[in-house]
């Protein structure tokens, strides 16, 4: 019943997209962080040395205009915004290594240092823009792509003509399509690939604006009036952030981190991460990272959430309604590994009563309740040939080569879907051995074994379950008395030794749906 454990020890770096400092992010762009936050705990846990990075992105026209109808310094206004993010990500266990703001002083500094080394390159110059502009979306917009005269965010564009600097994308455009043909995970999943090499990269690029004057909050490009636009500001990030700078050598975080092994980010904006970062890293000489992961979208009743349809839902009101746990496990169960995923109020209290409630809360308080009455509360570490046809001990010690095949993949929810397909099995078991009768038949030998093999069950799904809902993971070991939650502790069935267990108490709520869905129709 052993599994050799591999002792792993590389380097792990995994980043989100920066959030825009603009508002506080509605749970669809939280979704993003706690799915890197299960990748990046997962990997901790399976003996990864990770470096998970978030952050900011602080610049820009719309921050500008904000600011000043608070009345306020887009400095302060970014700094309240970007605590308030910070905040949310901390209240839903998001265990970052690094939270980067792009008006950090080495940041700024270092994206000077790239533009400049880009212009003497030649692979920026200076020219002129003429064309539509989007405020809503800081984003220059083709007016093929206005429908009625509105930008695909809704909101009306401005026509612009400023002088600008652009990069030169077409120079490097036929080395990244043979870089993306000779790296088939680079662009995950296939259909974003797909997207990118059939629309996108079919016909030349054009060349990109990435500098601005017509406004002035953004990083001074020195000796001009421009400010560097989104596109070196923000993606350079990503390297800034390990402390990348081009006028001074490579550190040693950058030498053991960078290429990052995925960008996490929305499909929405996977163009910007897999055609204008890639050819930026070539011009500057840098490695393209190992794989840039383009995450479907969570929907709230089918509609994409938006302010104008008044149906965006906040982070920190699903979390006062439902828990943290509850949260992060709809999240990372019900949202597909490829498509847009749903939410409802109803889906939300269904998955808790099915899956935490039922499932895993019912077969822990079952358990130690049968403990408790049948043997006042001892384990007895009793393991004898497996007379039923569900042998839990065999399942537990495949459970993590499976979970961990479905992580390379980044399939989250097929990853979490094992877990609790085993404590569905551990229910079975209860009610295929029996328990009370055999206490009834005084076949004492045979309860212990079967007491005893589901509480270790109990262990390896508490173990399992930390890079997913680690609070709840905690209390349900906790319960059974277990101190030793590596992934290590997993290579054997039966480390368990005789202990006394207390009485338990209800891990996960069941919520009653229809006197929930009053409950948020009264508060919300």
């Amino acid at each position: 019943m052993k599994e050799v454990m591999r002792v792993v020890n590389k380097n792990f770096y995994i980043s989100t997209a920066i959030a825009y400092s603009s508002q506080s992010p509605h749970i669809g762009n939280v979704y993003e962080i706690i799915l890197a936050d299960a990748i990046a705990r997962f990997k901790r846990l399976d003996g990864h040395n990770v470096y998970f990075q978030t952050g900011t992105d602080e610049h820009g026209q719309k921050i500008e205009n904000k600011a000043k109808i608070k009345g306020i310094k887009p400095k302060e206004y970014v700094d309240e915004v970007s605590t308030l993010i910070r905040t949310i990500y901390d209240s839903i266990d998001i265990s970052y290594d690094n939270f980067v703001r792009t008006t950090d002083v080495f940041h700024e500094e270092s994206v000077q240092a790239i533009f400049n080394k880009l212009l003497e390159n030649d692979d920026i110059y200076l020219g002129k823009y003429q064309g539509y502009y989007s405020i809503s979306e800081e984003a220059f917009v083709f007016e093929k792509d206005l429908v009625d005269g509105k930008c695909p965010g809704g909101d009306i564009p401005i026509w612009t003509e400023e002088e600008t600097y652009f990069f030169r994308l077409s120079k490097y455009q036929d080395r990244l399509i043979d870089y993306i043909n000779k790296n088939p995970l680079f662009i995950q999943p296939e259909s974003r690939k797909n997207e990118m090499l059939n629309n996108f990269l079919k016909d030349k690029l054009p060349d990109l604006s990435v500098s601005r004057s017509s406004f002035k909050w953004g990083v001074p490009i020195l000796n001009s009036d421009h400010v560097i636009y989104v596109w070196i500001d923000a993606l350079s990030n990503y390297i800034t952030g390990l402390g990348y700078n081009p006028n001074l050598p490579l550190n040693k975080k950058f030498k053991d981190f960078w290429p990052a092994d995925v960008h996490l980010v929305g499909k929405d904006i996977v163009r910007f991460h897999t055609i204008y970062w890639p050819i930026i890293l070539m011009a500057l000489g840098l490695e393209l990272p190992k794989q840039v992961f383009g995450h479907p979208w969570i929907l709230f009743n089918k509609e994409k959430m938006s302010k104008s349809t008044g149906n965006v839902k906040y982070t920190d009101e699903l979390v006062k309604l439902f828990g943290v746990d509850v949260v992060r496990y709809y999240c990372l169960h019900d949202i597909p590994f490829a498509q847009d995923g749903n939410l409802t109020y109803e889906l939300i209290v269904e998955r808790n009563n099915s899956d935490l409630s039922n499932t895993l809360g019912n077969l822990v308080n079952r358990t130690i309740g049968m403990v408790n009455k049948y043997q006042g509360g001892t384990l007895y570490k009793v393991l004898l040939p497996e007379l039923s046809p569900i042998n839990l001990s065999e399942e537990a010690i495949q459970l993590l080569p499976k979970i961990r095949s479905h992580f390379d993949k980044l399939n989250v929810s097929l990853a979490l879907d094992e877990i609790v397909n085993f404590a569905r099995d551990c229910n079975k078991y209860i009610d295929l051995n029996a328990p009370w009768t055999l206490y009834k038949e005084t076949n004492t030998e045979r309860l212990k074994h079967v007491l005893y093999t589901l509480i270790e069950s109990i262990r390896f799904i508490g173990i399992l379950l930390q890079p997913f809902i680690p609070s709840s993971s905690l209390k349900i070991l906790d319960a059974i008395k277990v101190s030793n939650t590596s992934f290590e502790s997993l290579s054997t069935f039966g480390l368990i030794e005789g202990v006394k267990l207390d009485i338990g108490h209800a891990i996960f709520e069941r919520f009653d749906l229809e006197k929930k869905i009053k409950e948020i129709e009264e508060n919300v």
